[in-house]
């Protein structure tokens, strides 16, 4: 009697009808490939006969020139800075030193042929070059003081530099608080800061004073015996001393860079040096000296230009007071003489101090 089950069981199967077979039409392949993943059976057909062909757009720009399209966008922005804040100002101040210059009101500018009011420009030539050297009696001695006054002031920032960072570069506890003090002064310089540590607070009401001014040195010389026993060398020694922060505060990139030249010598070298049995005298000057002299030569250009652009600079005040006195021209030649003049003093640094710097690839 065991089959008569499973014969009962085939007839209840014949019996079941089949379910309709959902037919659903899709117009692309993306859509026919996701209803055949749902089980479903799928009429693909054509809409308008023809399966119409889309035509995909080729760039025929090469990635490599794409990469340089976008660094030219990157610079345009500073490209377009320099020329509308940098060469524009330069080109028109050159102008200015060929012309006499006068601010016109709108009403005389108009009679000049001007459209509003502004600065009228008339061109002389070198005229006001001409007068800087024969007929200005100031503009010359405040040169010649200028850069009598800029030699010894560099070479006792770059000395120093270089003796405070061999400091910090030695092992010791608080030398980031250290190297941080002496650091400070470059970010909070402002010409309002500095001016007031200088003594320039007549806007508070007190004049000739300064929180940083000391005498030690004179008092120091004075003990030693050797005050006044040259009176330059005494005004020399004074000017340079009688104001300590100005010499940290002009001296807190120099630092910096000295420290980072004096971090790239290899300890191979010290260890060398040390097995031949050379002392920290001979180290300085056979290694330390030709492994940093190369950014010896960057500070010397950076001192010496830092102390050309100075507004106490002699030669910045008398160009800023002509500035003052609104007359462009004559300013703008004065900027432009000294210029030249820097530019000069720092042709001739460089082509004698280079002789003597070592480059580890020569």
């Amino acid at each position: 009697d065991t089959p008569e089950p499973a014969v009962e069981l085939n007839k209840q199967t014949e019996s079941v009808p089949e379910a309709p077979v959902q037919r659903v039409s899709a117009h692309n392949t993306a859509a026919a490939a996701a209803l055949n993943a749902a089980n479903e059976e799928v009429d693909i057909r054509r809409k308008g006969g023809e399966k119409a062909q889309i035509k995909i757009k080729i760039t025929k720009i090469p990635y490599e020139k794409k990469k340089g399209l976008y660094g030219y966008g990157f610079i345009a922005l500073w490209f377009i800075g320099t020329l509308w804040l940098f060469i524009i100002p330069v080109l028109t101040s050159l102008w200015y030193s060929l012309c006499d210059t006068q601010l016109l009101a709108k009403a005389d500018a108009l009679e000049k042929g001007m459209t509003s009011a502004g600065i009228y420009t008339e061109f002389n030539g070198f005229k006001n070059f001409v007068n800087a050297f024969t007929v200005d009696t100031e503009f010359l001695p405040k040169l010649g003081s200028s850069l009598g006054e800029i030699l010894p002031n560099t070479l006792v920032i770059m000395i120093f530099s270089l003796f405070i960072a061999v400091i910090l570069n030695q092992k010791f506890r608080g030398r980031t608080l250290a190297r941080a003090i002496f650091f400070l002064p470059v970010l909070i310089a402002t010409g309002p800061v500095i001016s007031v540590i200088n003594g320039d607070m007549t806007s508070q009401g007190i004049s000739d004073a300064s929180l940083f001014m000391t005498d030690l040195v004179i008092e120091l010389m004075e003990f030693i015996g050797i005050y006044n026993l040259n009176q330059t060398f005494t005004d020399v020694i004074k000017n340079i001393t009688s104001d300590v922060l100005n010499l940290v505060w002009n001296s807190g990139i120099q630092i910096l860079i000295f420290l980072s030249a004096l971090q790239t010598i290899p300890p191979s070298a010290k260890e060398a040096a040390s097995i031949e049995g050379a002392t920290a005298w001979e180290f300085f000057w056979k290694i330390t000296f030709p492994y940093i002299s190369p950014m010896i030569l960057s500070n010397l250009v950076y001192t010496v230009i830092d102390a050309f652009v100075s507004t106490d600079n002699q030669v910045m005040e008398y160009v800023l007071k002509q500035s003052g006195n609104w007359e462009y021209g004559y300013a703008a030649a004065l900027a432009w003489i000294y210029f030249a003049i820097v530019g000069a003093c720092l042709g001739l640094i460089c082509v004698i101090i280079n002789r003597f710097v070592y480059y580890e690839n020569d």
